[in-house]
C-alpha cells in the first residue's frame, strides 16, 4: 500500500468560476469528508494528484496549510470526458487502524482451456473491507485450464491478510463463456447443405 504526501490549501471560494480559476493554476478542487466532521474544501496540486490516483485506493497524507495532517483515500474522481484532466475529487478521511470498504482491481493470469472460449469479468473490482493503511493494490486470480461454463466466485479468491469480503461470497467474479464462432460455422454448413439439396 503506497502512501503519497501532498500539500493542501484550504479553499474559501466556491462555484464554477472559482473552480475554473483553481484548475487554471494547475490545481484541483477537492472535498475532504468523513468521521462526522464538516466537509473541508481544499485545493491540491493537479499533476501530483493525477500521479497519485494512478494507484487504486492510494492512501494520501494531506499537509493542510502546514498546520494539520490528515489521511484520506479517494472516494469519487471526476475527469474531463474529452481531455481526461481532473475536474474534482472527493476524499474520505481515514484513521490508522480503521477498517474501510473499498473495491480492489481483479488481475487475471493463466490460459483458458483450448477452444477459443471467452473470459467475462462480471466484477472488474472486488469489494473488500481492509485496514485503511493496508489496502491491497489488487487480487490475482488464475484461470489456468478453465473450460466453458466454469466460474470463479468471490469465496474462491485468496485475499491478503487483514482483508475480508464486502460482497456476497457466492457472487460470480469471472466466468468462462462458450465461443459462439463454432456454432455459427455449423449453422452455415447446414445452410449450404440445404441450398445444395
Amino acid at each position: 500500500m503506497s502512501e503519497v504526501k501532498l500539500s493542501a490549501e484550504t479553499r474559501t471560494e466556491f462555484g464554477k468560476g472559482a473552480a475554473r480559476r483553481v484548475r487554471r493554476d494547475n490545481k484541483v478542487p477537492v472535498v475532504l469528508y468523513g468521521h462526522g466532521s464538516d466537509p473541508l474544501h481544499l485545493t491540491l496540486p493537479g499533476h501530483e494528484l493525477l500521479l497519485a490516483l494512478r494507484t487504486p485506493n492510494v492512501l494520501i497524507s494531506l499537509d493542510i496549510d502546514g498546520k494539520s495532517n490528515e489521511l484520506a483515500i479517494p472516494k469519487a474522481v471526476q475527469r474531463d470526458p474529452l481531455k481526461g484532466f481532473l475536474e474534482h475529487v472527493d476524499l474520505l478521511l481515514v484513521k490508522r487502524g480503521e477498517k474501510v470498504t473499498v473495491e480492489i482491481p481483479v488481475h487475471v493470469e493463466g490460459e483458458l482451456a483450448p477452444g477459443g472460449n471467452l473470459l467475462e469479468h462480471v466484477l472488474d473490482a472486488l469489494p473488500v473491507e481492509a485496514e485503511a493503511t493496508h489496502i491491497p493494490e489488487q487480487v490475482t486470480v488464475s484461470v489456468e485450464g478453465l473450460a466453458a461454463g466454469a466460474s470463479i466466485h468471490a469465496k474462491d479468491i485468496t485475499l491478503p491478510n487483514g482483508a475480508s469480503l464486502a460482497v456476497d461470497e457466492d457472487a460470480v467474479v469471472i466466468q468462462v463463456l462458450q465461443a459462439q464462432v463454432e456454432e455459427a460455422e455449423g449453422e452455415a454448413a447446414e445452410g449450404e447443405e440445404a441450398a445444395e439439396a
